[in-house]
């Protein structure tokens, strides 16, 4: 808990405070002080609040870095003074929709058909998890640039050049999404990053394995675009109609298929989908749930084998001969 913030205005604030943590690190100087904290503007509002500009400005040689610069809003009251971010300062114009408990804010125009499939999938997902957590807060802007201003970055070394990229934060059972991505209006979404999010929001993301987390993803989701029948029937083109292959043995090698580094297919994610296609059928998602959270991926992958033999049989000696048994059963 944070004495500083309110809890009505912690959602927004985790966001900026998640990219002031360590700042003042220097991994180039080892010095865990190096940047030091400048009070560069101090605007006053009404009502006794005040705009806090905060530069972080490290020196070496006479010659001064600036690493970071932030806006922060800070609040009188009870005779104390609070902390938050600017963000619902800098979008107090903006428009707002809430469908079933997730609320856009949009400068203009919000694309409500793919807003409401974003919350059917949503609700599908969270379904599935068994998650309570469905409220969320999505803030459109225009890029990246847009975005770091809007939740109080003013200035960050860290992302020079960046164009493109989407924050988030979690509190109190509530999600924050700023999206600087070129979307502003909501036109697309993608199901198969919306399922990592929800699994995130039940399983520690530390905790789950992620080859397994991934063919879930394309099952549930695709991949950039792809659909989860288009590919299996282009590892089957590209991949299994190789019938020499031994999969246990090339596991571990993340054979890319997809037809560019971009949009890259790896042949692990494909052999988990399969394994959990059967897995939940057969045992309900439940099982799935298990496999998923059976440990971070690390070479030789034990923690998984042994996860993998309990739940379907499938172990390191007829991993291969099992694999191909579900390439052979599964359609296309």
């Amino acid at each position: 808990e944070n004495s500083y913030v309110l809890k009505e205005d912690l959602l927004e604030t985790s966001v900026l405070l998640d990219e002031m943590k360590g700042i003042e690190k220097s991994g180039k100087f080892k010095d865990d002080n190096f940047y030091k904290s400048y009070l560069t503007n101090l605007i006053p509002l009404k009502n006794s609040n005040f705009i806090v500009e905060l530069s972080y400005i490290g020196v070496n040689e006479n010659s001064p870095t600036i690493v970071a610069s932030f806006e922060v809003m800070a609040k009188l009251k009870d005779d104390k003074f609070y902390f938050l971010s600017p963000l619902k300062r800098n979008t107090f114009l903006w428009k707002t929709k809430t469908i079933e408990g997730i609320t856009f804010h949009y400068k203009n125009i919000l694309n409500e058909k793919v807003a409401k499939d974003y919350v059917k999938n949503v609700t599908q997902f969270d379904k599935k998890l068994k998650s309570n957590s469905k409220t969320i807060e999505w803030y459109g802007f225009e890029n990246m640039n847009d975005m770091l201003k809007g939740i109080g970055v003013s200035y960050k070394l860290l992302y020079n050049s960046r164009t493109s990229s989407t924050f988030t934060a979690k509190e109190n059972n509530s999600l924050l999404i700023a999206s600087g991505s070129d979307n502003t209006n909501f036109n697309n979404f993608d199901p198969h990053d919306l399922w990592h999010e929800r699994l995130y929001n039940v399983v520690p993301k530390s905790g789950v394995n992620k080859p397994v987390d991934e063919g879930c993803a394309y099952i549930y989701g695709g991949s950039w675009g792809i659909s989860w029948e288009q590919i299996l029937k282009t590892f089957k083109e590209k991949v299994s109609s190789n019938k020499s292959i031994d999969f246990f043995a090339t596991y571990e090698d993340f054979y890319d298929f997809g037809e560019s580094k971009e949009k890259h297919l790896l042949v692990p994610y494909v052999i988990n989908a399969l394994i959990i296609e059967k897995l939940e059928k057969e045992k309900g998602f439940a099982a799935v749930m298990e496999l998923l959270s059976c440990g971070k991926y690390q070479k030789g992958n034990e923690n998984y084998y042994i996860a993998l033999e309990k739940l379907t049989g499938i172990n390191k000696s007829n991993f291969n001969e099992r694999v191909w048994k579900l390439i052979n059963e599964s359609g296309n």
